[in-house]
């Protein structure tokens, strides 16, 4: 069978010249790490360290501001809030005032240029190992389902149903209270040869379990809020009718699915804190101060389930937050707001966060995902136990309520995704500089993952 790169993979030039650049890389970063760390020692050479440190410190109150804002309520949270503002504020001042801008400004710079020259080292010592398509026909009988009130109307703003019928599809409209799966279900019993669904990923996820379920194949319209699902595949979010050319120039993909409890899920399951917020009614009219409201009893007091999580290698007891995603993402974000480099992986992303402290946020503050209070790794099987009946979860967005344990698998390769030929592909997100690496590729070691590339291609 022969095979193409997605659009979002380049092709390799030889491994040689790739370590050549990545080390010539890789020693402007340590020569700006240098430069930025002689630029605070000559502001600081004056007896001005002090300074330098209060500029940390007021980093990490704004942490632990943020911290009591979210946790508490009445006059706590209302410092708290001050806390996080008048912090960072007060170093620039501070700054100012002292004469350390000029050197602050200089050594931001250089460390933002080193975080830049690290992540394109580590970047071209990526080999190319996009997600593999191959050319497909055109299908016969295609079924679209839609959902008109999806993302505030984009079916009917981008004439989905008139371009999808023009190019040979019978479109399936979801009214409210409809089940897509019933929808999808029916129109394989009636001979389509293509599921497709224009709508967010919750609905994706259900028609997609069908279209797994039967070997189809399986087409993405990102007509929703986020999409993030889209994103992934390399579609164009903000031209949903672009994915329609999937059904007459189009390729496919082999991507995983995840199951959660039976449900198919394309994203993420989500536990704990968030998931505990959008079970109220009131959350998508009012996001913010429906959090605003729970947080403080999810947080420090004794609402919400307790969970213990259970991976392939790992136990985590109690996390408040709780992400597992179908394939990991690249940033330890617990709300999954980044984005996967592949969905064929055949495996789960598990990032989970605990936060009790205002030290432990004023570390997350200065530490970002490194922190202590997070926990990023990777399983094939995720189980979560809790001490309720029901425990409140969030499938691709969607509110649900399942009984322990609930158990997250993932199925390899089972969804057969029909995306177009020429699509913009999904943009490089760089993971947090590893300056071990960074320092070893400078030195002229080139780094173990490298070298077993190498020998993977040699093979």
């Amino acid at each position: 069978m022969n095979t193409t790169r997605t659009a979002s993979e380049s092709k390799p030039d030889g491994s040689g010249g790739r370590v050549l650049s990545a080390r010539t890389l890789a020693r402007l970063a340590l020569l700006c790490v240098a430069g930025a760390v002689a630029a605070v020692g000559a502001g600081a050479g004056s007896g001005r360290w002090l300074v330098l440190l209060l500029g940390l410190a007021g980093l990490a109150l704004a942490g632990a501001g943020i911290w009591w804002a979210l946790a508490h309520r009445g006059v706590a949270r209302l410092l708290g809030a001050l806390l996080a503002l008048a912090a960072p504020a007060g170093v620039l001042v501070l700054y100012a005032v002292s004469g350390l801008w000029v050197m602050a400004a200089t050594a931001l710079a250089l460390w933002t240029a080193a975080l830049a020259c690290a992540r394109s080292a580590l970047r071209r010592l990526r080999a190319p190992h996009g997600m593999h398509s191959r050319p497909v026909r055109p299908p016969r009988r295609p079924v679209l389902i839609m959902n008109p009130r999806s993302g505030d109307g984009k079916v009917g703003e981008f004439g989905l149903v008139e371009r999808a019928e023009a190019l040979g599809a019978r479109v399936l409209l979801l009214d409210a209270g409809t089940d897509p799966v019933a929808l999808a279900r029916r129109a394989v019993a009636e001979g389509a040869d293509l599921l497709g669904v224009a709508s967010g990923d919750g609905t994706q996820a259900l028609v997609a379990g069908v279209a797994a379920e039967h070997g189809l194949p399986f087409v993405v319209v990102a007509a929703g809020t986020r999409n993030h699902f889209a994103m992934d595949l390399g579609l164009d979010r903000d031209d949903p009718a672009s994915g329609l050319d999937a059904l007459s120039d189009g390729v496919e993909l082999r991507v995983d699915l995840g199951d959660v409890a039976g449900r198919p899920f394309v994203n993420t399951v989500s536990f704990g804190t968030y998931a505990e917020i959008v079970q109220s009614p009131d959350y998508r009219d009012a996001k913010a101060a429906t959090a605003l409201d729970q947080l403080p009893d999810l947080l420090v007091g004794d609402a919400g389930a307790s969970l213990e999580v259970r991976t392939d290698d790992e136990h985590l007891h109690a996390p408040q937050t709780l992400l597992v995603s179908n394939n990991p993402y690249v940033r330890a974000d617990p709300l999954g707001g980044g984005r996967r480099p592949r969905l064929d992986g055949g495996t789960l992303g598990v990032i989970a966060v605990r936060v009790d402290s205002a030290a432990q946020a004023a570390e997350l503050a200065l530490r970002g995902e490194r922190a202590g209070s997070i926990t990023a790794l990777t399983s094939r099987r995720v189980v979560v136990e809790a001490d309720e009946e029901l425990v409140p979860v969030a499938v691709d967005g969607e509110a649900l309520t399942l009984p322990p344990p609930v158990v997250c698998t993932v199925r390899p390769g089972v969804l057969r995704v029909r995306v177009p030929r020429q699509r913009p592909g999904a943009p490089y997100v760089a993971p947090a500089v590893d300056w071990r690496r960074v320092v070893r590729l400078a030195l002229g070691r080139t780094p173990l993952s490298v070298q077993k590339n190498q020998e993977h291609s040699d093979a």
